[in-house]
């Protein structure tokens, strides 16, 4: 008897609903592409379709805060006699000297970057799910799965793009007025090579340790949270759900968009602060060989060092205000676009959750 009381309370859930009718109601309603429909509209298995979503989504998300992108990395790199100061003023400043093309400088780098990178991102994300067995079972889609699983598809995406996301931010670190070492991308590739050292030095590979060391965090953080924010809002809309409202929820089978945008910012905000010294110390190393003894660097660890001895430890933090605030849209439509646009592939059609 002790036993049986004892297992009913294991069961039971503070709203009402015990622990095993939660998991299945919810697995219920977050069934949308895992099983293929009869004519999914886009051929090709599931990873193709994972692949093509998550190009869509990085293009789409990264295009539209781009105008934010080229502010950060212009704080980021500067330390003496600063010419930015400040958000407004830096996109002021861009806008008054180079125009509407100047907020896109770079941005071209980027979306060729930034669509293989997030389409293997998101497509080894579920692949990687499926290995650590996040997905076969809800009781085990645990926060520090998922957190493993996406560190993984952070380091794979990135390892595989590396190379174009340097070239991009020597492209957006060019300034109006001042000596433009690079035409284009092709040009920045050829010089690059030809004046550092060729490709067998590494010399497309600078600043990949701090990369890595704060991608997989920052990738395997904005899944985690992502999803665990979701379960919680889906188990209370679950609890206070009653008759058509279920059966409506059922039907649409997704949180309404504007909800998962704020998960996704949320995500977003919350892994970029705990990573964010890391990727200053990146783009710092990406900017040696043209930035004179400035970024003279010879680790990751010496990076850290110096600049927290130069400029104090805020100088860890350059830039990070625009980057939190395109940070939190960019996570947002990231997500959401992906997830729209992989239920439209497989044959669900455009459907918007808040109809």
């Amino acid at each position: 008897m002790v036993l049986k009381d004892s297992a009913q309370e294991h069961d039971k859930d503070v709203h009402g609903f015990t622990q095993s009718k939660f998991l299945a109601v919810k697995e219920g309603l977050e069934r949308e592409v895992d099983v293929e429909p009869a004519k999914p509209i886009f051929p090709g298995g599931k990873q193709v379709k994972h692949v093509v979503s998550g190009g869509v989504a990085g293009a789409l998300s990264r295009t539209c805060v781009s105008p934010l992108e080229r502010v950060k990395i212009l704080l980021q790199i500067q330390v003496k006699d600063p010419k930015f100061s400040g958000v407004g003023a830096t996109l002021i400043k861009i806008g008054r000297e180079e125009g509407l093309k100047g907020y896109f400088k770079g941005n071209g780098t980027n979306v060729l970057r930034i669509i293989p990178y997030s389409a293997v991102q998101f497509a080894s994300y579920e692949e990687f799910k499926k290995l650590l067995k996040v997905s076969e079972d809800l009781q085990y889609q645990t926060p520090l799965r998922r957190l493993v699983a996406g560190g993984l598809a952070g380091t794979t995406s990135v390892i595989a793009t590396y190379p174009l996301d340097l070239v991009r931010t020597r492209l957006a670190a060019q300034c109006e007025g001042a000596e433009r070492r690079y035409r284009n991308i092709l040009h920045a590739f050829q010089t690059i090579l030809k004046d550092e050292g060729g490709l067998i030095s590494g010399c497309l590979y600078k600043g990949l340790p701090p990369t890595v060391m704060g991608i997989a965090p920052y990738i395997g953080l904005n899944f985690a949270v992502y999803e665990t924010l979701k379960d919680f809002v889906l188990g209370h809309l679950i609890v206070r759900a009653r008759g058509a409202e279920l059966k409506r929820m059922d039907k649409d089978r997704e949180l309404p968009v504007m909800v998962r945008l704020i998960c996704g910012g949320l995500a977003g905000g919350i892994s970029q602060t705990v990573t964010y010294p890391l990727d200053v110390v990146r783009r710092r190393m990406q900017m040696k060989g043209i930035s004179g003894d400035l970024f003279a660097y010879t680790s990751t660890k010496h990076a850290f060092t110096t600049i927290v001895q130069v400029e104090g430890v805020k100088g860890l933090y350059k830039g990070m205000w625009p980057n939190l605030l395109k940070v939190a849209p960019l996570v947002g439509i990231q997500f959401v676009t992906y997830e729209i646009t992989k239920a439209f592939l497989y044959g669900q059609g455009l459907q918007l959750p808040w109809r």
